[in-house]
């Protein structure tokens, strides 16, 4: 049996695993991103929206921003777990099934009888 000393060392090094695969999955993130905005620079300065300057100054400020949001996210003051989250329904222009009608129901309606019957049938002949 494994002494407790042994526990505490594997606990340790799950906790630098841990971290070091999640500081390895926020560098490749980070890479993405930055390639992503210089293609975005890239096309920009193409189509004669930027210059290269601004260009660099662009993608050097949403690597910053990145780089900054989940600090600020964690120094932000949660809300009390007991309030629930707030939500927004928003209607579509599609109909509901409220509004489906009568016909469509019915038809469903006489399927399901015909799958019931043919279940019944299907277990009667085994």
């Amino acid at each position: 049996m494994p002494g407790f000393g042994d526990i505490v060392q594997k606990a340790f090094y799950l906790g630098v695993g841990l971290a070091s695969y999640a500081g390895e999955k926020a560098g490749g993130k980070l890479a993405e991103l930055r390639s992503q905005v210089q293609k975005l620079a890239d096309e920009m300065v193409a189509k004669g929206e930027m210059n290269t300057e601004e260009a660099r100054r662009f993608v050097e400020d949403m690597m910053k921003q990145a780089q900054q949001q989940p600090a600020s996210d964690a120094t932000a003051p949660e809300k009390p777990a007991s309030e629930p989250r707030r939500i927004e329904i928003l209607e579509d222009d599609e109909p509901t099934v409220k509004q489906a009608s009568t016909d469509n129901v019915d038809g469903l309606r006489d399927q399901v009888l015909e799958l019931q019957e043919e279940l019944r049938r299907l277990q009667r002949d085994k």
